[in-house]
This record gives C-alpha cells, structure tokens and sequence, in this order.
C-alpha cells in the first residue's frame, strides 16, 4: 500500500494564503495512521472544510486513490485566493477535488445533508480578539476568537448536519481550545471520538481528533459515558502536556 501524500514542493502559495505548517501535517499524519481503516471504511464522498493550500484535501486524495478511485472530494475556503491555490496544488499533483468558496459549508448544507463519508478541518483555532475572526486575509485561517473555540464552535452542528450515518470527521485542536469540551460537546450529538495524533512544537500542543456517530446508547448511558470519558480524556490530555514539558 502506497503512502504518498502531497509534495510540498507541489503545493501552491500565495501572500494570503495559510501555507503547510505543523498542524497541517498532524493533520495529514492522523489521516496517514488512518489510511488501512479509511480504506476499510469505503468513503464515497469526502470534504475539507478550509482548504487554504490544498496540502491536507491532495494528501487525503493521494493516501485513498489507488484502492478507492471512485471517492468524491469536495474543498471550502472562504477565502476566493485560497480556492484558487487549492486548485493550483491539485493540478500539480494529477488530482481533482470540487473546490467552492464559501463560509464553511453555507451554501452545501441542503445538498450534503448527510452524505460526507469522511470530513477533515484544519480549523482558525489561535485565541485571538473576537474582532479578528474572519476578518480578510491571511488572518482569516488563524484567528478563533475566545479560547480559539469561535469558528470550531460554529462548525460542530454543521458537521452533525452533513455527516453520513457512518460518518467520521478528524478535526485539529489546541490543548487551550479545550479539547475534552469539544468532545463532550459532540458526544451529546451522538459522537464518539479518540485522540488520532499528539505534537508538541515550541510553540503549540496539537491533538488531532477523529470523531464517529455512536448512537446505540440509550441516553442514561450517553450521560454517565460523558463523566467517564471527561475524566479518562483529561487525565491523558495532562499526560500528554506533562511529558511534554518534562
């Protein structure tokens, strides 16, 4: 099984654009350690949801093509340069994605309900002024607002909307983001979810989270789960920090 995922040397730029860094690589690198069980798993369509370089939607094409080539990608950005780029960055690499630019999914929702296979979101997640969140430009792809939590927040019921019965959406957290919130948040929505990818960098602690429709518990069950899983789910974040800064 081939493992090819997008040449950096490939991927278009521009000044407004977000270009490939760290956490788009935990990103990649999540969907990497996923390749067997995203094969397995059969996607007919899959989305990024802010696409920026087009680096993580060529990288996931590359990883499921040669065993799934029948795979519909779709790509947002509401950034119209960084539409444009995503679609350079395709080129370069012999693959195809439908590229739209829009606010998240805005003008999708209706025809996507339900029918994404496998979503991905490299998400504005840098606590920032609210002000600055989707203001124009390059700033658009970091700045989150509060906790970085603004654009995450905003994305969760449109995953819940778009998602497939079997479904999975891999999403790009800080440990400042409150990760073990954000999971609680969708395990009330009927998800399920893990810890895909852990990195340190100098400057941030990345997790990467994989998340999946888990709607066989009764409800009773879902709340007690959710104490459960705050507790399991923080004690391995405090891990992870720790050993992190030992």
């Amino acid at each position: 099984m081939k493992s090819r995922t997008a040449d950096i040397h490939l991927v278009s730029s521009h000044r407004e654009v977000y270009e490939p860094c760290d956490d788009s690589f935990a990103l990649v690198d999540a969907l990497l350690a996923d390749q067997t069980n995203l094969i397995n798993h059969n996607p007919k369509l899959c989305m990024e949801i802010g696409s920026g370089s087009g680096y993580v939607i060529t990288s996931l094409i590359l990883l499921l093509k040669e065993s799934l080539p029948n795979v519909h990608y779709l790509a947002t950005d509401t950034n119209p340069i960084a539409a444009r780029v995503t679609n350079e960055t395709l080129q370069a690499h012999g693959v195809s994605a439908e590229v739209v630019c829009t606010d998240i999914a805005s003008c999708l929702e209706e025809r996507l309900s339900g029918l994404v296979d496998v979503m991905v979101m490299n998400p504005p997640y840098v606590p920032t002024p609210e002000y600055e969140v989707g203001v124009e430009g390059i700033a658009s792809a970091w700045a989150g607002g509060e906790n970085g939590r603004s654009v995450i927040d905003r994305v969760l019921p449109v995953v819940d909307r778009l998602l497939s019965e079997r479904g999975w959406f891999y999403l790009v957290t800080l440990t400042s983001n409150y990760p073990s919130e954000i999971c609680l948040v969708m395990r009330e929505r009927g998800y399920a979810s893990r810890i895909v990818v852990q990195r340190s960098t100098e400057e941030e602690n990345l997790i990467v989270l994989k998340f999946w429709r888990d709607e066989d518990e009764e409800s009773v069950v879902k709340e007690t789960a959710s104490v459960s899983f705050l507790t399991q789910f923080s004690r391995s974040l405090s891990s992870f920090v720790e050993k992190q800064w030992r």
